[in-house]
């Protein structure tokens, strides 16, 4: 089940709501629970077991590390280390298995000089965030950062909550802690969800699919048939793509979230405004960079180390980030390129780029992240190559043609509003009027949302199935 349908708009949203509110409040996480549940059952429903075995082994070993330290001794204190190792080695063994199995296999068979056969899994859907939430819980029980939790449904509710279920924010239990125990529900706090769910509905509807279609055309022409123009607007294309598909799922968990009564953290910070990649990590899928910041790099020793550990340190985190993404080497080497990219702004020309005009340092980073893209989206190292050597005439059609002048004319409107959207000129001007005490301007940002609900209502009805960009990782 996906947020961007009419069955969830119209159907299983409404009725979670409206027995989630019935019900009373020491029963709402039962309710959450159960409704998340049904939710990833929807689509994955033998991997619900799979959930349900990390929900308990997560909650178990939880309660175990806890009784351990409250010992206070020597003896107990190794115990609950020993726990907490062997809960994320499962946890990471689980994840290992179902994502990366198949390319493992593959890389052997491609240098063996005999082939092992084996039977390809399907990944289970949101396997990657969930894991990473409920090993964020367990390090954090044995850091004392936060207390186990006892209520088995509560930390149920915790691991498989629906908004965030499938494609993140990655939420780490310190982070909603106390929300799980008291959480307030208000109609101010609905309408907010409700226009945070607007908003992410359209980028995802009205923004991402189409402009999508664009990188999708231009990508089936072929290295011989694309010029240089058409690699780029094409690389454009999909950047504006994968950011508003998951900016747009991201903003759509935010909102459900607040109609629930929780707050979670910002993932998405205007990233296309940035004038490095440094800020752009900053501001891209904040959770996972603040997850791998807090349980990878800084136990490696951060930066407080020599400049070679320091490097050594950054390499190690973003290689773990591109292979997180996903069981190939374009996501590998993605997760590399950026890594060297960091080192080079940190090391080498961070006194260049503070002396850069602000336009520049914005182009560049926007080519580079371009580039990283295409790096990422490629079904292969091969295509990867292939078409980044077309974004810079090598093998392509030339500069420019005809096809790239039609794409060029055909998405320059839609070109322009993803480029405005992704800025906070739009966003800002809505809150200010939505926080006025003109009334007038109020109801000019209601009937704007309505417009954006009906016009996705419209696309929804005849469109096909359109699953977000990071249902695969």
């Amino acid at each position: 089940m996906i947020f961007s349908s009419i069955f969830f708009i119209f159907i299983f949203l409404p009725l979670t709501l409206l027995v989630y509110y019935l019900t009373p409040f020491k029963a709402k996480n039962l309710v959450l629970l159960l409704v998340s549940l049904i939710f990833y059952a929807w689509g994955e429903p033998v991997y619900v077991l799979l959930m349900l075995f990390s929900i308990g082994i997560n909650y178990v070993s939880g309660r175990e590390i806890e009784a351990f330290r409250s010992e206070n001794t020597e003896q107990s204190e190794q115990k609950a280390k020993i726990a907490m190792i062997v809960t994320v080695v499962i946890n990471l063994c689980i994840l290992g298995f179902y994502k990366y199995f198949g390319f493992v296999m593959d890389n052997l068979n491609a240098v063996l000089p005999f082939e092992i056969s084996y039977h390809a899994l399907s990944l289970p859907i949101g396997i990657s965030f969930y894991t990473f939430q409920t090993m964020s819980y367990v390090i954090d029980v044995y850091r004392k950062k936060v207390e186990a939790q006892h209520n088995l449904i509560t930390f149920g509710a915790y691991v498989s909550m629906f908004p965030q279920l499938i494609a993140g924010p990655i939420v780490r239990y310190s982070d909603v802690e106390r929300q799980l125990q008291h959480r307030r529900i208000s109609r101010e706090k609905f309408g907010d969800g409700a226009m945070w769910f607007l908003q992410g509905l359209g980028k995802k509807v009205i923004l991402a699919n189409n402009i999508g279609m664009v990188y999708d055309s231009i990508l089936a022409l072929g290295a011989s048939e694309t010029s240089m123009l058409t690699a780029w607007i094409g690389a454009f294309a999909y950047t504006m793509q994968i950011y508003y598909d998951f900016g747009g799922y991201s903003d759509m968990a935010i909102g459900l979230g607040k109609m629930l009564g929780f707050d979670f953290i910002k993932n998405f910070d205007y990233p296309y405004i940035s004038t490095s990649i440094t800020e752009f990590w900053r501001r891209w899928h904040i959770s996972l960079s603040s997850w791998f910041k807090e349980y990878v790099y800084i136990p490696l020793g951060g930066n407080r180390c020599s400049t070679a550990k320091a490097i050594r340190n950054l390499m190690i985190v973003w290689c773990l980030t591109g292979l997180w993404h996903g069981a190939a080497w374009n996501f590998i080497f993605w997760g590399l390129y950026y890594g060297i990219l960091l080192c080079l702004e940190k090391y080498i020309l961070k006194g260049v780029l503070e002396r850069m005009p602000q336009a520049v340092k914005h182009l560049y980073t926007m080519a580079l992240v371009m580039i990283g893209w295409m790096l990422f989206a490629a079904p292969g190292m091969g295509r990867a190559a292939s078409y980044i050597g077309t974004m810079f005439c090598v093998g392509g059609h030339g500069l420019a043609d005809w096809t790239g002048f039609y794409y060029l004319k055909s998405t320059l409107i839609l070109g322009i509003a993803a480029l405005l959207c992704s800025t906070p000129l739009i966003y800002q001007r809505f809150e200010h009027a939505m926080c006025s005490r003109s009334k007038m301007r109020q109801m000019l940002c209601i009937v704007a949302y309505a417009v954006v609900f009906l016009i996705c209502t419209a696309y929804l009805v005849n469109a096909t199935y359109n699953p977000f960009l990071y249902f695969r990782f």
